[in-house]
């Protein structure tokens, strides 16, 4: 008979959390032994044997939601923004204790945007130019988006790496915030709109031409295969691993 991995859902009230209460019941591999809400004790995460514990809920809790499971020894696949440097140097420090735990912070677990990610990475190091629109529902309580800053950052890094120069913007006088946010030098520009879901574009240009790598997600549920590629493979990535990309074979991608 097949072992299922045992999983618990922290978050599991809010819109992304139950989709993936959906999504961990409906898997003939695994076994929901969990949902908590925001005020339920995450005792319960040891007396119901959650071996992997995917956190969905709020910036201001994931940090210690995701350390007490590491310090039980659960592995944990995360979608929770928040996670500034200072919090992941902590808990790459909790890491260390427990080298056979594994823990997965995805800003975005929809395969398409990674993949877009990636190869907006691949492509910003031969263009002159580059910035990113990503555009969410209003609900959304951050901006720049998790997967908007990832994407600035690889883009930049592979940018520098080529020895690609800086865009060029030739703007003296704006309205605070015209240019966008920058991250690493990118621009990031955040539209919040009602009925949207989740959309990003990376705009790349140089003289003549012009590429955009554009990922649309329109239901929650575009995110499920990433959440459960996380569950069922973070016990084999001990330590940290930020970004889905970590757990993906995107070598015939160039990178």
């Amino acid at each position: 008979m097949t072992e299922h991995l045992p999983v618990a859902v922290l978050g599991a009230r809010g819109r992304m959390g139950a989709e993936a209460v959906r999504a961990v019941e409906a898997a003939p591999d695994l076994a929901l032994v969990a949902a908590l809400g925001s005020s339920d004790p995450l005792d319960s995460l040891v007396s119901a044997g959650a071996r992997v514990v995917v956190d969905l809920t709020v910036p201001d809790a994931t940090y210690d939601n995701v350390a007490f499971a590491v310090e039980h020894g659960m592995h944990a696949v995360v979608g929770t923004t928040g996670w500034s440097a200072d919090r992941l140097d902590r808990l790459g420090s909790l890491l260390a204790a427990s080298p056979a735990t594994g823990v997965l912070i995805a800003p975005n677990f929809a395969l398409g945007s990674v993949l877009a990610t990636a190869f907006a990475a691949t492509a910003a190091r031969y263009f002159e130019s580059v910035e990113i629109v990503e555009l969410h529902h209003p609900d959304k309580v951050d901006a720049p988006s998790g997967t908007a800053v990832r994407t600035a950052q690889l883009v930049a890094a592979a940018r520098a790496s080529a020895g690609t120069p800086d865009a060029p913007d030739a703007t003296r006088d704006a309205l605070d915030g015209a240019r966008g946010a920058t991250v690493d030098g990118v621009p990031v520009h955040s539209v919040r709109l009602r009925g949207l879901t989740a959309h990003q574009e990376v705009l790349l240009g140089s003289p003549g031409e012009q590429l955009t790598i554009r990922h649309d997600s329109y239901d929650r549920a575009s995110f499920m295969p990433g959440v459960l590629l996380g569950i069922r493979s973070v016990a084999d990535h001990p330590g940290l691993t930020v970004g889905l990309d970590g757990y993906l074979d995107l070598q015939a991608g160039g990178r």
